[in-house]
């Protein structure tokens, strides 16, 4: 039988060429366990990558304590025009929307009832004021002939008590006399306050009354303006030393988004006693307005500036962080290397804030990318990314 066709000559050299592949594969896996073993660490070490963030400076400047609440627009006069006394409305004067001045003649009322009246008590008027004199001159008759005896007692006191019952009778008509005079006035209803005419309530034509619901309608003083905005109580304190130092306190009316400032003015005085079912306190803001920004019952963000806090370091709100320890940044070494820092804070606004302990003029904070540092890691500035606003954005 020949080599060839015999299974036993060959089986050996196949069992020699599976156990080379498996020695060669456990030489390549004990090389590699070997580089990962000796070859250096990344952290902290030369060859680890940085990481690109922004950085700004924290530098030594003024921060004003503001309050920011929500208030209401509310004219500091604000008035029902009523009639104060009835009868058919024959001219109205006004329109709708108009700006009108304090004086200005609004309305009339029919005024021929209140003359018609008015001429009748005048009439009665000079009949007892003709009786008054007959009275008068009967009585200094009778005084001349009781001096003589030539009249008795009881006929001069009896024309004594005429002439007093009849002065009381012409004061009685000179009040309704006056009265009428006055009714004849209120037929010209004027605007009691300078501002703006609101919607007519009532038409030419109509009966009218005094006090009747919603009068003719409603004016409201434009300028100088109000804001009614409230404060916490714990916020009374501070403001109520400051007021009482300074008078009055600036303030800025925004829009109700506090996207734009649409004036400004003073607070001069606060309510007497808080909401004790809110825990605030009312103040009112009086603006100029006179280019009507605001208008009556506008929703409004009251910016109050209690203070001015100088010289105090300050740095962005973005930086920073919150740790088990409190408060922290990142601070930005000469080497570009971070380390994490504790911080006390103080005052903010608009996304700044004092640094009260912590920190130096002059140290560089991480205000943003902080999600893959660490104490220690590096990160990259380019040379030229200073602005003058004092942050960095790193590249």
């Amino acid at each position: 039988m020949s080599d060839q066709n015999n299974p036993e000559v060959h089986a050996p050299k196949k069992i020699s060429r599976w156990k080379l592949l498996g020695a060669g594969i456990v030489v390549a896996g004990i090389a590699t366990g070997l580089y990962y073993v000796t070859a250096p660490s990344k952290k902290g070490g030369e060859n680890e990558d940085t990481t690109p963030v922004a950085v700004a400076t924290v530098k030594r400047g003024d921060m004003p304590v503001i309050l920011t609440e929500l208030g209401t627009v509310i004219p500091i006069t604000n008035v029902t025009v009523q009639t104060r006394i009835s009868g058919y409305l024959t001219q109205v004067l006004f329109t709708e929307g108009q700006d009108v001045r304090e004086g200005d003649l609004l309305a009339v009322i029919d005024p021929r009832p209140y003359q018609a009246q008015l001429k009748q008590y005048e009439g009665q008027l000079a009949a007892d004021l003709a009786q008054l004199a007959e009275a008068r001159m009967d009585y200094a008759r009778y005084m001349k002939l009781q001096k003589h005896d030539a009249v008795d007692t009881q006929t001069f006191q009896d024309q004594k008590y005429k002439v007093e019952q009849l002065e009381g009778t012409v004061k009685s008509d000179e009040g309704l006399v006056d009265t009428y005079r006055l009714d004849l006035e209120y037929c010209h209803i004027y605007a009691p306050t300078s501002g703006r005419i609101g919607i007519r309530a009532v038409d030419r034509g109509n009966y009218v009354s005094a006090g009747q619901t919603n009068g003719l309608a409603t004016l409201a003083q434009m300028s100088p303006i109000s804001v009614i905005f409230t404060i916490p109580q714990d916020k009374l304190g501070l403001v109520w030393k400051t007021l009482r130092s300074k008078k009055e306190l600036p303030v800025e009316a925004w829009d109700s988004a506090n996207e734009e400032k649409l004036a400004e003015g003073t607070v001069s005085s606060l309510d007497s006693e808080l909401d004790t079912s809110t825990g605030t306190i009312k103040l009112r803001a009086i603006l100029p307005n006179t280019t009507e920004e605001l208008f009556p019952n506008q929703f409004v963000n009251a910016h109050l500036v209690v203070k001015t806090e100088h010289n105090v370091l300050l740095m962005p709100e973005s930086a920073v962080q919150t740790g088990p320890n409190g408060s922290y940044v990142y601070v930005a070494g000469p080497d570009n290397i971070v380390k994490v820092q504790n911080i006390k804070t103080g005052t903010s606004q608009n996304d700044t804030l004092v640094v009260t302990s912590g920190l130096t003029e002059g140290n560089r904070v991480v205000i943003s990318g902080v999600d893959h540092l660490h104490d220690g890691s590096k990160i990259s500035i380019p040379a030229n990314s200073s602005s003058p606003s004092g942050s960095e954005t790193v590249k």
